[in-house]
C-alpha cells in the first residue's frame, strides 16, 4: 500500500515544477506581447508616454529584484523545515516517514521532499505570484494615465480587449499551483470519504481565487471605461438632439418645441449617429469574462477532477467540471 501513496503524492510536485518552469518564458512571452499592444495601438497619449515608460522601467527593476528572490527562497526554506517537522509528527507509516514504538524516521521520499521538492515548489510558486503582483501593479498604474480609448471600437472594450487574454499565458502556472493543491486534496481522500457536494464547493471556490487573482489588475481598467462610456454616450445624445431638431425643422418647417430662430441658421451635417450610440451602449466596462479565462478555469479544475475521480464516479466528476466551467 506504501507504493500507491507515494506516486500519488509525490507526482503533483514534480508536475507543479515543471510546470513553474516551462510557464516563465511562456509568461513572459505573453505579457510582452500584450504590453506592446499599448505603443503598436497607440493607447497611450503622447502626454502620458514619458510615465508609462517609468511605470514599465520600475516594473523590470521590481522583476528581477534580488530582495523579493531572497525572501522567497527563505519561504521556500520555512516551508521545508514545516514539512519536515510534519512528517516527524506521522502517527503512522507513509510515503514520508517510518514510524515505530521507537521513534519516527524520514524516507528517501521524504529527505527528497524536504530538501528537493517542496522548497523548489514553494519558492518557485512565490517568485512566480511576486512577478504576477509586479505586473498587475505596473497595470494599474498605467490604467491611472491618459489613455487613446474609443467607445465604438469593434472589440466592445474600447480598444482594450487584448488585455482581458493575459491570462491565457498563465495556463501552466495555473496547472502547476493547482497540481500542488490538489496533491493536498488527493492526502485527505485516501483517509476519507468525498462527496459531490464537497467536492463541488472546493473546485467553485478554487475557481473564483483563481479568477480574482487575474480580475485585479484588469479591474483598474473599468473606471475609465465606465467614464468613457458615461462621456461619449452623453456627446453622441446632444449631438443627436441638435441633429434631429434640424432634421425636424426640414421636414415641417420649425421646431415643435422650443423654436429658435438662431439654431434654424446654424449648418448641420446630415450624419445618423445611431450606431454609434448602439455600439457604446454596448461597451463593457468589465474586460475579463468567462470565454477568456476558460482555458485558465480548466488547467484550476483539471488537477482538482483527477483527485476527485479516485473516489468518485468519472461521470459525477465529469458534470461538476463542466458545470463549472460552463457557468
Amino acid at each position: 500500500m506504501a507504493l500507491p501513496v507515494r506516486s500519488r503524492s509525490m507526482d503533483p510536485f514534480f508536475l507543479g515544477i515543471a510546470a513553474f518552469v516551462l510557464a516563465e518564458q511562456h509568461v513572459e512571452t505573453g505579457l510582452k506581447l500584450k504590453l506592446g499592444q499599448f505603443a503598436r495601438a497607440p493607447l497611450i497619449a503622447p502626454a502620458s508616454m514619458e510615465a508609462a515608460a517609468a511605470h514599465v522601467a520600475r516594473a523590470l527593476r521590481q522583476r528581477d529584484s534580488g530582495t523579493a528572490e531572497l525572501v522567497c527562497l527563505l519561504l521556500a526554506a520555512v516551508a521545508a523545515l514545516f514539512a519536515y517537522a510534519n512528517f516527524n509528527q506521522a502517527a503512522i507509516s507513509t510515503w514520508s516517514a517510518t514510524v515505530s514504538p521507537e521513534s519516527s524516521r524520514l524516507t528517501a521520499a521524504g529527505w527528497w521532499g524536504v530538501f528537493v521538492s517542496i522548497p523548489m515548489f514553494v519558492f518557485l510558486f512565490l517568485r512566480g505570484c511576486w512577478r504576477h503582483l509586479v505586473w498587475a501593479n505596473m497595470l494599474r498604474r498605467i490604467a491611472r494615465l491618459e489613455l487613446r480609448l474609443v467607445a465604438t471600437h469593434p472589440d466592445g472594450k474600447g480598444g482594450l480587449s487584448f488585455l482581458a487574454e493575459y491570462p491565457n499565458a498563465y495556463v501552466l502556472f495555473v496547472f502547476g499551483v493547482s497540481s500542488g493543491i490538489a496533491a493536498a486534496v488527493a492526502k485527505h481522500l485516501m483517509q476519507g470519504g468525498l462527496s459531490t457536494a464537497t467536492l463541488t464547493t472546493t473546485m467553485a471556490a478554487w475557481l473564483i481565487i483563481v479568477i480574482a487573482f487575474f480580475a485585479y489588475p484588469l479591474s483598474a481598467f473599468s473606471k475609465p471605461l465606465a467614464d468613457l462610456k458615461s462621456k461619449t454616450l452623453l456627446t453622441l445624445s446632444a449631438r443627436a438632439t441638435v441633429q434631429q431638431r434640424a432634421a425636424e425643422r426640414k421636414l415641417v418647417g420649425s421646431n415643435i418645441v422650443a423654436p429658435d430662430p438662431q439654431e434654424a441658421e446654424q449648418p448641420i451635417e446630415a450624419l445618423d449617429l445611431t450606431k454609434q450610440y448602439d455600439q457604446t451602449r454596448k461597451l463593457s466596462s468589465m474586460l475579463i469574462n468567462r470565454g477568456v479565462v476558460l482555458p485558465v478555469a480548466a488547467a484550476a479544475l483539471v488537477p482538482f477532477a483527477a483527485a476527485g475521480a479516485t473516489k468518485l464516479p468519472y461521470k459525477e466528476v465529469f458534470s461538476v467540471l463542466k458545470k463549472l466551467l460552463l457557468v
